[in-house]
């Protein structure tokens, strides 16, 4: 299926950690797929720094067609703190990187977007929206939903769509860092770590980054036009929850 995405510019944030990671990943993505990659570095939590981030991509691409809000800390590689342990610093930088992050993204790229009558933003959540555990880590995935429907109903007559894609456990380039670590503390073998990490969901694996990228890939597309304001699921199917 031809998702019609030839021609189209996107912005993808959380691409990498570090200057050195991003221009290796350039690089590598420039080599496997021939097309043309531009690095920028950018603090999400600040306002000038993402202002700055949009018009350079502006003026390397000529336009901005599609946003993946992807920068956030990452959640589940270390000890969820208690209610005791948790500190406004600490919420106010969890809240600020991936929640008003995001919003200060779309907010730059939506007159762009507008402007051309078509656009995507795409906001990578996570599943932790639909339990328990973290308390932060719910709370800002399912502030990442709401506000992607309020951009959903405000954007959509301008024909930009606004979707939120939740990853579950995802094998990432960290992924063996964490399951090494927890081998270590229980006392059992990676394939054991593993084995129980896939436990919880009904294809009994990890999904693998590159299965997000492609359920991402769809929504930034033309092909997607009947999903706004809604959330695609990508983790596997966790079991024993119906949510709808």
């Amino acid at each position: 299926m031809d998702l019609e995405l030839e021609g189209k510019k996107a912005i993808v944030t959380g691409g990498s950690r570090g200057v050195e990671a991003l221009e290796a990943t350039t690089r590598e993505l420039t080599n496997e797929t021939g097309q043309r990659f531009f690095p920028i570095t950018a603090d999400t939590a600040d306002d000038a720094a993402v202002r700055s981030m949009v018009v350079q991509a502006v003026e390397s691409l000529g336009q901005v067609d599609i946003l993946v809000n992807n920068a956030a800390r990452p959640g589940g590689q270390g000890p969820v703190p208690k209610l005791a342990e948790i500190t406004d610093e600490h919420f106010d930088e969890e809240m600020g990187v991936k929640v008003m992050g995001y919003l200060r993204c779309a907010r730059e790229v939506a007159p762009h977007m507008l402007r051309q009558g078509w656009g995507r933003i795409v906001n990578i959540s996570g599943l932790a929206a639909r339990r328990s555990g973290s308390a932060i880590g719910s709370i800002r995935n399912v502030a990442v939903v709401a506000m992607t429907k309020n951009l959903a109903d405000e954007l959509g007559p301008g024909g930009v769509n606004v979707t939120v894609v939740h990853p579950g456990a995802t094998r990432t380039e960290a992924t063996e860092a964490v399951v090494a670590e927890r081998a270590r503390s229980q006392g059992i073998s990676l394939e054991q770590v593993e084995q129980r990490m896939a436990e919880g969901v009904s294809v009994r694996r990890i999904i693998d980054a590159s299965e997000i990228a492609y359920v991402v890939a769809f929504l930034a597309s033309p092909k997607s036009v009947a999903i706004n304001g809604d959330v695609i699921a990508a983790g596997g199917g966790p079991t024993s929850s119906i949510y709808y």
